[in-house]
């Protein structure tokens, strides 16, 4: 076998492992499920009586933003599990394995992509119980849902890379809290961003949160011609440019964190 094939058939291998221990371990799955919901429940019904949406219901426009956020937090199941393994030596015992070294970030990324599936799915039974409907055809529909699913594939990447140069859980979790919530919250994913003051505002428009949000809005038709037209260019071409940072964030993480890997088991 070529080294691709290889890799690829390395990678399944590790994906089926990294399955059945997320199977033996429903807290992570738990975790990624249940954290939304809580917003989901907290937004709906407590701060959506109070927020107003032009044109449509306020539920409608916050689901897609709790679907962003639910991939956030289900992609950093990729750099967690990745510091848990490294501390218990599992690294080292697949060291000493005929494998391709990219096939362990491969199939750690891949298991959690399906994770991020079950997620997804779970958010959006919840979505159509609180009110969240698709506007949209079918074939946007699934567009959308690929688009998220794609985002979280290479956000994990970027979670990878930022657990292999920590290495430490309590390390990683404290970074990944440090940047997740700026990212949800100075974004366009619970409130329409015009509405922030003028430097929070340009900051939320141009955050790739805020992008790929207001992408999934328009794939599932959750907006509203009542809504000021964003000014910012990633709002007004939201697809492409989501389209775009998934680009590069797999062209630089992908290699940065294969090259951190291959350091952290050679030490």
């Amino acid at each position: 076998m070529n080294a691709f094939t290889t890799t690829v058939a390395d990678g399944w291998t590790i994906a089926r492992r990294d399955a059945l221990k997320i199977r033996r371990s429903p807290d992570l799955l738990g975790s990624a499920v249940m954290f939304p919901i809580v917003f989901v429940l907290m937004f709906a019904y407590v701060f959506g009586s109070v927020i107003e949406v032009p044109g449509m219901s306020y539920r409608e426009f916050l689901i897609p933003g709790i679907f962003v956020q639910a991939v956030i937090i289900g992609a950093q199941t990729t750099g967690y599990t990745l510091t848990l393994d490294l501390g218990k030596g599992i690294f080292d015992r697949f060291r000493s394995l005929p494998m391709a070294p990219s096939a362990v970030l491969v199939g750690q990324t891949v298991s959690d992509l399906l994770m991020n599936i079950a997620s997804l799915v779970v958010m959006a039974a919840m979505g159509l119980v609180v009110g969240w409907r698709v506007h949209s055809s079918p074939g946007e529909a699934v567009l959308g849902f690929g688009l998220l699913l794609l985002f979280a594939y290479a956000f994990s990447w970027f979670t990878a890379t930022v657990a292999l140069a920590l290495r430490t859980p309590e390390s990683f979790n404290n970074i990944a809290t440090m940047v997740s919530f700026p990212l949800m919250f100075i974004s366009n994913a619970y409130l329409d961003a015009s509405r922030l003051p003028a430097p929070l505002r340009v900051a939320a428009e141009w955050n790739p949160v805020s992008t790929f949000t207001q992408a999934a809005r328009e794939l599932f038709g959750n907006t509203s011609s009542a809504m000021a037209v964003p000014d910012a260019w990633p709002l007004r071409h939201a697809v492409p440019v989501s389209l775009l940072w998934i680009a590069v964030l797999l062209t630089v993480f992908v290699p940065l964190a294969t090259r951190l890997y291959k350091r952290a088991v050679s030490a």
